[in-house]
């Protein structure tokens, strides 16, 4: 229901207190005024004309004209990549160096760990994954906890 203010009458303690006799005129009321301070209203809904529903506002979407210079994209710079290296030992049966291998890092398949351990056993070291320096310290310091010898280089330094 749509409602529109048609008046206010000014209330104040005196009208509250020592309310005018009932025939006294007021300059906003036409008529005689006995509810003065108390606003009057007045229904815009007639029948049929539904619940006064709002129109959707339309929100425009702008790009700016130039790249801004707080593109986040822009200023990061990305970390360089660490590899994760896998040391041969002379204590860890090889079903067991599959089984670390595919429980410590995340999306090992059993024949990418078969491989990474093969590799490990017959050249003496073996990358296992190329990932962000934090990973990589993560997945060597888990490694080690599961008993295997594991170490973290650049990806870019060294040779392999």
């Amino acid at each position: 229901m749509e409602t529109a203010i048609c008046g206010r009458l000014p209330l104040s303690p005196n009208h509250v207190f020592n309310p005018k006799p009932a025939g006294d005129r007021h300059p906003l009321c036409k008529g005689p005024c006995t509810n003065l301070g108390i606003p009057m209203a007045v229904s815009a809904t007639g029948p049929g004309k539904g619940g006064g529903l709002l129109e959707r506002p339309i929100i425009e979407k702008t790009t700016p004209a130039r790249d801004s210079e707080f593109d986040l994209r822009k200023s990061r710079k990305t970390a360089p990549p660490y590899r994760v290296i896998l040391h041969n030992d002379n204590y860890n049966k090889r079903e067991y160096v599959v089984q670390v291998l595919m429980k410590v890092i995340p999306g090992m398949s059993l024949d990418n760990a078969v491989n990474i351990m093969q590799e490990a056993h017959h050249n003496g070291l073996s990358i296992v994954i190329i990932c962000a320096q934090a990973d990589a310290e993560e997945h060597c310091m888990q490694l080690r906890h599961n008993g295997l010898l594991s170490s973290i280089e650049p990806a870019s330094g060294g040779g392999c």
